[in-house]
């Protein structure tokens, strides 16, 4: 099982260091997800004092610890690990964790990451003839509790083998150890996870398939842009010769994976020698997620800080995993706006591998398909998050603005509604996205509230929720404007024309309970009123 199965991770992790390339300064500006708009004047976002991680086979360098560090000076890891314990010098370094590291928080002035003042905390899991999935877990738990327990997101630029997995017949259920413990550290340490999708013959599938986080696939330069998913992402309908690899690939039953799409071809990083190489893939692409935690992050935090002297309705719900999640997703770039604000000012127009757009995706037309199945709700756009995070958290009483986020709760076979404002324009479009997460329990044997290897978690299942966008006066869901209604995704994502210039409502309604009573979620908000239509941004 060894040889075979480890070779498969380990050519996926490491490949596409030789191909031609360009800088990341790309990726990161208005060519990629366009968040050094953010690192300028006024915003000033760089991450600081935002606590990030990154769980991988091997760390990246540090310096005082690491001969190579001396050599690599673009990145300074606030702390190193291996597993759960301090490393030793110059072991389980490597440079794939140093170039993912770069993504993040590089910085100096040929190479600046995307959050180049964040604290990374990053742990080395080691050899993998050594461990297995028990002892990923417990760096990653190690992990989320660094930063006196306030860790905002973790970056997994790696993955487990089917072919490693214990239990008979696996899938890509959600039920593998790994995944189970991402889902279950999300809520237990409240951090967004942002895992590195698979790209190549069911290599690295585990964790892809967690409920609470985010799976990226990665896009490629087409014209100047990244707006093109890379052939190398073999996420799609498990069709055709290279069936039985795609099945590994895609979750088990009709759950989408892929939730974000991030630049991952052609980024150019230093090597552990301080040369520049050209890499591919979604190991790339995750860390531009992450970083823009940081960046985010940041921005709610001085708002934190601004609402003790003002009297701001910005509150401690910016920090919730459930809330960074719904964000990132619903403010995605899909389609590039005509300049009249209709398409929500969006930057560039996506295309799948097969060259589909958003328009001719099931996930556009089909009311229980969230995400595209190569796309998830679209790219990564860190200033249209931005704007989305900016907008601010609708007030107690549910009224809201045009565009907004809040932290909400509903009670079985019961529902919230958001009213908004002012009368929502005809042809223009709606961006709505609802997360919740999957409730997984620790097996705490020892009852020590933490995990140790040899303990087991329990899936408590996924209540089902649905959101609508209704005519304000209208009652029935039946009767919706537009809906999302997945009875198997923890997402659900709205991107639909409206008919007709009125106003509107968002309703959270909760369908079928399968664990508890009251449903925590995360919900942004994207519209269109005659003053949007002018507002570009």
């Amino acid at each position: 099982m060894g040889r075979k199965a480890i070779w498969l991770i380990s050519s996926l992790v490491i490949s596409g260091f030789v191909t031609p390339a360009i800088a990341l300064h790309d990726s990161i500006g208005k060519k990629g997800v366009n968040a050094r708009r953010l690192h300028q004047a006024p915003y000033n976002l760089l991450g600081r004092k935002i606590g990030i991680g990154q769980v991988e086979v091997g760390r990246p360098v540090k310096l005082g610890k690491d001969k190579a560090a001396n050599s690599l000076k673009a990145i300074s890891p606030q702390a190193v690990f291996y597993r759960n314990e301090p490393p030793k010098p110059d072991k389980n370094v490597d440079d794939h964790a140093s170039m993912v590291a770069q993504v993040m928080i590089a910085k100096n002035k040929y190479l600046q990451g995307i959050a180049p003042e964040a604290e990374l905390y990053a742990s080395a899991v080691g050899s993998l003839n050594e461990g297995g999935q028990a002892q990923e877990c417990l760096a990653t738990q190690h992990i989320a509790q660094q930063n006196s327990d306030d860790i905002r997101a973790i970056n997994f630029s790696f993955g487990e083998s089917l072919e490693r997995d214990e239990r008979d017949n696996a899938k890509l259920d959600g039920k593998a150890l790994l995944t189970s413990c991402i889902d279950w550290s999300a809520r237990q340490h409240d951090v967004l996870y942002v895992i590195a999708g698979n790209q190549g013959k069911g290599g690295i599938p585990i964790p892809t398939d967690n409920f609470n986080g985010i799976t990226t696939a990665y896009t490629t330069k087409r014209e100047g842009k990244f707006n093109k998913v890379d052939f190398a992402n073999l996420s799609a309908l498990p069709e055709g010769i290279g069936r039985s690899f795609i099945k590994k690939e895609i979750n088990f039953g009709i759950r989408r994976a892929i939730s974000l799409l991030a630049p991952g071809g052609q980024i150019s990083v230093y090597n552990q020698k301080g040369k520049s190489e050209k890499v591919n893939g979604t190991s790339f692409a995750a860390p531009h997620i992450t970083g823009a935690v940081a960046l985010l992050q940041e921005y709610g935090d001085n708002r934190l800080l601004q609402n003790k002297s003002q009297s701001s309705t910005w509150s401690i719900d910016s920090r919730r995993h459930e809330v960074m999640k719904a964000v990132l997703l619903n403010s995605a770039d899909k389609i590039a706006d005509r300049g009249d604000g209709l398409l929500l000012n969006m930057e560039r127009t996506l295309l799948g591998e097969k060259n589909h757009d958003w328009f001719d995706s099931d996930a556009y037309q089909n009311p229980r398909v969230p995400l595209d199945i190569q796309m998830g709700t679209g790219h990564l756009n860190v200033w249209r998050a931005y704007q989305q995070f900016s907008a601010g958290q609708a007030t107690k009483d549910k009224s809201v603005d045009v565009m907004g986020w809040d932290y909400g709760k509903v009670a079985a076979n019961s529902y919230q509604e958001y009213y908004l404002p002012q009368p929502l324009v005809a042809g223009s479009h709606a961006a709505i996205t609802l997360v919740w997460d999957r409730l997984v329990m620790l097996n705490d044997f020892n009852r020590n509230q933490q995990y140790d290897v040899g303990e087991t978690f329990r899936d408590r299942g996924l209540n089902n929720l649905d959101v609508y966008l209704l005519p304000v006066e209208e009652d029935s869901n039946m009767r919706n404007t537009c809906s999302s209604s997945s009875p198997e995704d923890s997402v659900e994502h709205i991107f639909c024309p409206i008919p007709t210039t009125e106003r509107y409502k968002i309703r959270v309604y909760y369908r079928h309970q399968f664990n508890k009573p009251v449903q925590p979620y995360g919900l942004a908000w994207w519209t269109v009123n005659k003053q949007g239509m002018r507002d570009e941004g």
